[in-house]
């Protein structure tokens, strides 16, 4: 029976290495903590976030954005790792984040609130240094349009879907079929532009029941990882996207079994699952998954 590469509805969540770091280009849990919060920063750093990001944009207060961008740079030099998303390159705040944060060793990335064209991600990218990888949030139906060439940017990591402003900008709702268009396409666009899967919006409600079967959606749709407003979700999220025991089995013993017929391909349905099992493998490896 063939494997899925990725978790499935109410099946035994495989063991993970505890303290494993997960490359940001297979991370599923991506923790926003509000910059304005610094007392917050070490809990979220210490959770099961694969990746913690300091939000310096919605989450402060205009009034506030130099207190919170200051604070930011405070816990980043000394020593800890982190992403800061930055405001849109439109605002007054932008060029005064790209400068004070160009050049912080311990900054792993920026993401780009509001991002609607290539060359507000490759000016940043080139703003920051030329090192800094940058995710593109994509935030607007005019974002969404040019998905594509957004990915495609120099600097673009991976794509991510501002799910919130996109509703308040398209007048969507927040169902599985309104969003199905949007999340599809960042999928697609992601993929034609040499991305890793995209990252889809937050669950706002509280219910971790309803965030499960949210994150499901996201993986329904192509989806590689989600944005997280609070720690207790990141867990959940990191459970759903995930291959399960079964999985990797399957993926170690399809992958023995072709090694010892010669790799010799024997029908059409051979390449398609071998990649399907080495998928599996690369990411149980990424997320320090043991199988017994």
């Amino acid at each position: 029976m063939e494997g899925t590469a990725l978790t499935a509805p109410n099946s035994p969540h495989p063991k993970s290495a505890l303290g494993h770091k997960v490359p940001a280009e297979h991370a599923r849990s991506w923790l926003l903590v509000p910059a304005s919060k610094p007392e917050l920063f070490d809990r979220a750093r210490d959770s099961r976030a694969d990746v913690v990001i300091l939000d310096a944009e919605d989450a402060v207060d205009p009034r506030k954005k130099n207190e919170a961008r200051a604070d930011v740079i405070a816990w980043l030099q000394q020593g800890n790792r982190g992403w800061v998303r930055i405001n849109d390159v439109t605002s007054d705040f932008w060029e005064d984040d790209i400068e004070q944060l160009r050049g912080i060793e311990s900054l792993e990335g920026v993401v780009l609130a509001k991002a609607e064209a290539p060359e507000q991600v490759t000016e940043t990218f080139h703003r920051l240094g030329g090192t800094t990888r940058v995710v593109p949030l994509i935030e607007s139906a005019l974002g969404l349009e040019d998905a594509t060439g957004i990915g495609r940017a120099v600097g673009a990591f991976r794509l991510a879907f501002g799910s919130g402003d996109f509703r308040r900008d398209t007048g969507m709702w927040a169902s599985r079929e309104a969003m199905a268009y949007a999340r599809s396409r960042l999928t697609v666009a992601s993929i034609a532009a040499g991305l890793p899967g995209p990252i889809d919006g937050p669950t706002t409600d509280e219910s971790l029941r309803i965030l499960r079967e949210q994150a499901e959606w996201t993986l329904e749709h192509g989806m590689t990882g989600k944005l997280c407003l609070r720690r207790e979700q990141t867990a959940v999220v990191n459970e759903v996207i995930c291959p399960q025991n079964s999985d990797i089995l399957w993926a170690r013993d399809f992958i023995e079994d072709f090694e010892a017929d010669g790799g010799v391909v024997r029908d059409g349905s051979d390449m398609p699952r071998l990649g399907r099992a080495k998928k599996i493998l690369g990411l149980a490896e990424a997320f320090g998954i043991e199988v017994g």
